[in-house]
């Protein structure tokens, strides 16, 4: 196996941070500007993408922003890179961040043409400065039907992923006091389960921080539709937890149910509920008093908590409450000032007014460092991630909530905290934070650029071929979600390498990146100042990391049977041959009495032929219904579990299974029987082959079986 230190390295060029907004314009305008391409392009996509979804079971949006069936739980920077816009070669004089008045002029021309632009019913933005709130301010509405403003100091946005910093502030609270070791076993600490980790490598405190644990992602069963249906945590984790696939301390693998798992050790150690816990070590001291894990908030709250939305068929619709059964990963709702004394105590190394609720050097230790897969890439502290922009190094969190988008942005040396949130999934704090850099912080002289180096074409082909983001359920039927999160990398011709992403799933052009080699496994992207560096494993290229977002992240390389066309080809194949098995299954008798025979023969060929035809049948049925029954059902709605109508539609493929073995017993008749012609055993054995190949590409999929 391989080790890597981390430091993450996002771009220093700041126009390159503007992806993710500028993705988000693209994805949207793609559903209306769509008409205007190519209707062939369209066509093809769209029917591959259909019979994609045999094995993939229809879950493309589990990788886009697509407001009608977005999953709750997602990443608002994983989205299809545009080509960044050219930075100025001579940058703005820098401003002093002094006067609150002219700041908000600043702001208002930002927010308010975001909140236009982006269709954000509501958005809000809180700054400190020096261990005071600097600035604060609402914009839009909390609630669009009834006209509610959003107020900075009484408005609750839910915070999402942004939740995760409370967590491990509480766990490193635990650590102060000598109560947990961050690097022990975790199943030191667990006496109702255990985490399963095949690993000689233990699962730790530490590295669930820095979701270097092994563990990734599940999007089934993480929510629930009421109060009351909602699971305690330990119970949830004990059924649902994801199991350990990475060697821990290796691979960087987002996964909320890290952060969930340390959540239930503050709960387990402390004995105290997770939601009390935190109100009284983190709120009460900082006087959060406007802030909750309850879901749904307190009574005394729960009026001023901002509606979520989506932009849906043309206008704002309101998405339903999502009770999160992993409260402490994603649950927190809370307005913009009590965040701005979270960040206050953070940056004042966790003193706000006369309370600490860490002290110095476990704050220190929170922000520092912890992993990266090269020291040129962006790297991960305890659950701070970094991001280096303008020659600055920020620590933060990005957070998105099906309805909700939040971020916080921590400027350690500057000693500055921004705090931006929405009732929408957008992707406004970039669009905001890249002009701030620019305006506060401009970089008077970029870096010269890192001498290259040559590569011969055969070491340019070890890096070539298709990369899967690793963040993705391995273990539940949720895995078809990852052939929409892959990438290609190719030769340019030129020494180089281009990384781009398939324009099957983005009906727009997408954008392509140009690597420069600057050492044997590290390039440089040729549009900005960001690295992109490869992991082998025996000596053959098996991971690339940041290849194009400006956040740690890795990819895994995938053989060359388990690429989208290879899949896409043998899915189409079984597809057709079960299609011709039941047109055949079904006019056979037809044909027979046309000619004057009897309806239904008696003998070998009939039964070989009904088995082939039943095959077929149940086959095609699966292949039709499960995406059908999804789109009608709501695909988001997996966060909630599996429906009936699913599960039993995953029993067509195991009675299909079953079956198949009459057909190969049936085959082997056909060719040693001489009753059967050339062309029918040929034809039918065809019909067992497809039938054959499909059982091991569900069972690849996770579709083969209850696995959910």
């Amino acid at each position: 196996m391989f080790r890597f230190k981390i430091q993450e390295r996002p771009s220093t060029n700041s126009p390159r941070v503007r992806y993710l907004d500028r993705v988000r314009a693209v994805l949207f305008k793609s559903q209306f500007i769509c008409r205007d391409m190519l209707w062939i392009k369209r066509l093809i996509a769209g029917l591959i993408g259909f019979v994609l979804f045999l094995s993939l079971s229809g879950l493309p949006i589990l990788a886009q922003n697509d407001a009608g069936s977005q999953f709750p739980l997602t990443q608002p920077q994983q989205q299809e890179p545009i080509d960044p816009p050219e930075s100025p070669e001579t940058p703005l004089p820098a401003r002093e961040l002094n006067d609150p008045k002219k700041f908000e002029a600043f702001v208002d021309d930002i927010m308010y043409e975001q909140v236009s632009k982006a269709r954000i019913p509501g958005a809000v933005i809180s700054v400190v400065k020096d261990g005071k709130l600097f600035f604060a301010k609402g914009y839009g509405y909390a609630n669009v039907d009834k006209k509610i403003p959003v107020v900075a100091d009484k408005t609750l946005f839910r915070v999402a992923s942004l939740s995760k910093l409370f967590t491990s502030t509480a766990a490193m609270q635990l650590y102060e006091q000598g109560k947990l070791d961050l690097h022990a076993d975790v199943n030191k600490y667990l006496t109702d389960f255990q985490i399963d980790n095949p690993f000689p490598e233990p699962v730790t405190a530490a590295r669930m921080m820095t979701h270097t644990d092994g563990t990734t992602k599940r999007r089934i069963h993480i929510a629930a539709r009421t109060e009351t249906e909602m699971m305690p945590l330990g119970d949830y984790l004990a059924k649902y937890m994801p199991p350990v696939i990475w060697q821990p301390g290796e691979l960087y693998s987002y996964s909320s149910h890290s952060i969930a798992l340390l959540g239930y050790l503050v709960e387990k150690i402390s004995g105290t509920p997770f939601v009390e816990y935190i109100d009284k070590n983190i709120f009460q001291p900082l006087n959060m008093n406007r802030s909750t894990f309850l879901q749904p908030p307190p009574p005394e709250l729960a009026d001023d908590l901002a509606v979520g939305y989506q932009y849906q068929s043309g206008q704002l619709k309101p998405v339903p409450y999502l009770y999160l059964n992993i409260a402490p990963s994603a649950a927190m709702s809370a307005t913009a000032t009590d965040m701005a004394n979270f960040m206050i105590a953070h940056l004042l190394l966790d003193r706000f007014e006369n309370s600490r609720i860490l002290e110095e050097d476990t704050v220190r230790l929170m922000h520092e460092q912890h992993f990266t897969h090269h020291p040129k890439l962006p790297g991960t502290g305890y659950s701070f991630r970094e991001r280096l922009e303008n020659n600055m190094r920020m620590i933060g969190h990005l957070g998105s909530l099906r309805g909700y988008s939040s971020s916080l942005t921590l400027m350690p040396d500057q000693n500055i905290g921004i705090f931006i949130a929405t009732n929408s999934f957008t992707g406004v704090s970039s669009e905001f934070l890249t002009p701030f850099l620019d305006t506060y912080f401009p970089v008077a002289k970029k870096p010269a650029p890192p001498k290259t180096i040559s590569l011969t074409e055969e070491q340019l082909n070890q890096f070539t071929g298709t990369y899967w983001d690793l963040e993705y359920p391995h273990h539940t039927l949720a895995k078809v979600s990852a052939p929409f999160e892959h990438l290609n990398i190719k030769k340019d011709g030129k020494g180089a390498l281009v990384v781009s992403s398939p324009s099957l799933f983005f009906l727009t052009s997408p954008s392509k990146i140009r690597l420069l080699p600057v050492e044997p496994l590290l390039f440089k992207r040729s549009d900005d100042d960001a690295y992109t560096a490869f992991g082998a494993v025996d000596g053959k290229i098996a991971f690339a990391f940041n290849p194009v977002w400006p956040k740690i992240g890795a990819y895994e390389k995938v053989h060359w049977y388990e690429t989208t066309w290879m899949q896409l080809g043998i899915i189409a194949f079984c597809t057709i041959v079960f299609l011709l098995a039941s047109i055949i299954w079904t006019i056979r008798p037809l044909i027979r009495r046309f000619r004057g025979k009897s309806f239904l023969p008696n003998g070998r060929h009939n039964t070989a032929w009904a088995i082939a035809g039943l095959v077929g049948t149940l086959n095609l049925v699966f292949i039709v219904g499960l995406p059908l029954s999804l789109w009608i059902i709501g695909l988001w709605k997996l966060v909630y579990g599996v429906p009936a109508v699913v599960v039993a539609l995953l029993c067509l493929p195991l009675i299909s299974a079953f079956v198949t073995v009459g057909l190969l017993v049936f085959t082997v008749l056909a060719w040693t029987s001489r009753s059967w012609s050339f062309w029918g055993r040929s034809l039918y054995s065809i019909v067992t082959i497809a039938a054959v190949i499909f059982i091991p590409v569900l069972n690849y999929w996770n579709l083969l079986g209850f696995k959910f």
